[in-house]
């Protein structure tokens, strides 16, 4: 069974950064696609970032690029989510996905398409 742990999460003020941690383990082969999502209350959720695990390719929504990095540490089984210059707009729960299957560019951000999720973490942004 696959385990997604994520960690980073906090308050900050806008302009400030944080750097979310995910953690997977449990799988036999390794998920070809890891996302980050995040939802607000009272929201759909949203992709945020993707990357391809195999080739490190990654795609960002509108709304986060520039400000925000996908990345991923292979040996330590980790992908993270730089995030800079946060707006109070950033303030969500944000969760790690993974996918078995290589979700292609026209559709990585449909949650319904990973299979494991993270229990989340929150990130407060403050005016």
């Amino acid at each position: 069974q696959v385990q997604l742990v994520e960690s980073g999460g906090g308050s900050v003020q806008a302009g400030g950064s944080l750097r979310l941690s995910c953690a997977a383990s449990g799988y036999t082969y390794r998920p070809n696609s890891m996302g980050w999502f995040r939802q607000a209350p009272g929201k759909e959720r949203e992709g945020v970032a993707v990357i391809y695990t195999g080739g490190g390719f990654t795609y960002y929504a509108d709304s986060v690029k520039g400000r925000f990095t996908i990345s991923q540490d292979n040996a330590k089984n980790t992908v993270y989510l730089q995030m800079n210059s946060l707006k109070p707009e950033d303030t969500s729960m944000y969760y790690c996905a993974a996918a078995v299957a290589f979700i292609g560019g026209g559709s990585w951000h449909d949650y319904s398409l990973y299979n494991y999720w993270g229990q989340g973490t929150q990130v407060t942004v403050s005016s």
